[in-house]
């Protein structure tokens, strides 16, 4: 089964970029050595001053290059999407996000084999410097179980059953058009607002643990205020995805518990640490929930994403 799959579907992978750095070189060494070879590769960086975009062509890359005032989430991937419409599976990566090995890709797709399978999302595993906090997340999110979800699985999950991240996932490109593709003008969260699609469209979505990226943040204090201000911002503007899931309150109740009982077996002399940050992301995120309320030039200093905003 897994030979058929791979070798009869054509796979398309999409990627952002702006000055990926000195560690792009590698993380096209590790795409190019993939088991499974995608037809083609669009990067579509955001007019970096480094050497991204050519780094990329002289690896046989497609490029494609924007202004950065351009770029949002959703319509920069659904952009991606149009331009590799003669796809049958889009993965969608971040720079940030390493290959762990050289089948990850071929993992990744495998589920497709289930005709309902309209998406699927790898684990997202630390790197190996990244700190107690920032690697809980990852355990956190990323178990090392694969699962295969429905809208069936809402009312034990929640909101959690929309999750997917971007960093490192698949989609079905008929399937992507079918719920409208990515939004227009999100300022965060696209993939979540398309899983949620999916799923209320009667489509699965799997969880692929073996299909592996390295991939992490150890975010400051302002970094989680402003990163939860922005989802604030998402489900206060796509507030059916709640109705039909679930707050988002309840699993990040989940989150702190698992991070407290992390650190308490590991770093105990992080607790404080990790008091504080949760109450600023606490505060990040019920700000951006009534972020109507705020003028345009307070919610862009508070905001991660700033050129969202405007002037």
């Amino acid at each position: 089964m897994s030979i058929n799959i791979t070798t009869t579907m054509a796979v398309g992978v999409i990627v952002p970029t702006l000055n990926a750095g000195h560690e792009w070189s590698e993380w096209l060494k590790n795409m190019f050595a993939q088991t499974l070879k995608p037809a083609r590769i669009l990067i579509i960086d955001s007019s970096s001053d480094d050497s991204t975009a050519e780094l990329s062509r002289m690896a046989g890359c497609e490029v494609i290059v924007i202004s950065r005032e351009d770029f949002n989430h959703g319509t920069t991937r659904k952009m991606g999407a149009s331009l590799l419409s003669n796809m049958d599976i889009l993965v969608y990566m971040t720079q940030d996000a390493f290959l762990s090995n050289t089948n990850a890709l071929e993992e990744l797709i495998m589920p497709f084999y289930d005709p309902e399978v309209s998406a699927t999302y790898g684990r997202q595993l630390p790197h190996h410097n990244a700190g107690y906090i920032g690697a809980h997340a990852r355990i956190f999110n990323y178990p090392d179980r694969s699962t295969l979800r429905s809208i069936s699985n809402a009312r034990e999950l929640g909101i959690k059953v929309a999750f997917i991240s971007n960093s490192f996932s698949a989609y079905r490109r008929i399937m992507l058009n079918m719920v409208g593709g990515f939004p227009d003008d999100n300022i965060f969260g696209e993939d979540t607002y398309v899983a949620a699609k999916l799923l209320i469209a009667n489509k699965k979505i799997g969880y692929v643990a073996n299909a592996q990226v390295y991939h992490s943040h150890d975010y400051s204090y302002r970094e989680d205020f402003r990163r939860c201000f922005d989802i604030g911002v998402f489900h206060s503007r796509e507030s059916w995805i709640l109705k039909a899931f679930g707050r988002a309150e309840g699993e990040g109740r989940k989150f702190v518990f698992s991070e407290l009982k992390f650190l308490l077996r590991n770093a105990p002399w992080l607790i404080p640490d990790s008091i504080i940050r949760n109450f600023f992301k606490y505060v990040g995120y019920k700000l951006g929930s009534c972020e109507k309320r705020l003028s345009r030039s307070l919610k862009k200093r508070l905001s991660m994403h700033r050129r969202y905003w405007g002037k």
